[in-house]
């Protein structure tokens, strides 16, 4: 391995610690938590270091929201993979959706509420947003009904799907109906 390649690696590594305790951070005491002088003190680098990997924390929650859309993507297509029927795959999705916002609440602000310099429906979309968003589609399109845009119908059911998980996280909606409230967002907006 030669020394370009070393330091390549090294670089690498950092970068991926940075974002990895970022994240780590964030999930255990809010984004309010994260300040470049508390990650470089917890990845044991200076914080030149660290502003040489990224220029503040809006980029590093921008790297996170970008890690992040890639296991949604992943999780929303594992759990439509193992359904039978475009119904199945449909509610599998809204819950594959709904569960990782629960479960990962800072990843899910980086990627939908915080602003972390990406952008969102353009041309320069980056492609792990780009991915997420064809995971919904995927499963989506076929459900669109007639001479509805396929892609849409997929915005207009993430929102949806955006607005249950925010309001749930808020505590705005009770729990216990959270799966009932996803029969009805099938029921009502996927043409089967």
């Amino acid at each position: 391995m030669s020394v370009q390649e070393r330091k390549q690696r090294e670089r690498a590594e950092r970068e991926r610690l940075i974002v990895t305790t970022a994240r780590e951070l964030a999930e255990q005491q809010g984004w309010d938590a994260v300040t470049t002088r508390r990650l470089a003190e917890r990845i044991e680098y200076s914080q030149p270091v660290l502003y040489s990997h990224f220029r503040g924390k809006r980029e590093i929650i921008g790297a996170v929201a970008l890690e992040g859309a890639t296991e949604m993507a992943a999780a929303v297509r594992a759990a439509t993979a193992a359904a039978d029927g475009p119904r199945a795959r449909v509610t599998a999705l809204a819950r594959a959706y709904l569960d990782f916002a629960a479960r990962n609440p800072a990843v899910y602000d980086a990627l939908f509420e915080l602003d972390g310099g990406l952008a969102f429906a353009h041309e320069d979309t980056p492609q792990p947003l780009r991915d997420a968003f064809a995971a919904l589609l995927e499963s989506l399109g076929e459900v669109a009904g007639d001479g509805v845009h396929p892609g849409m119908f997929t915005e207009v059911f993430w929102a949806a799907l955006h607005g249950l998980a925010t309001l749930t996280r808020a505590g705005r909606l009770p729990p216990e109906d959270a799966e009932r409230r996803v029969e009805l967002l099938v029921d009502r907006l996927a043409v089967i």
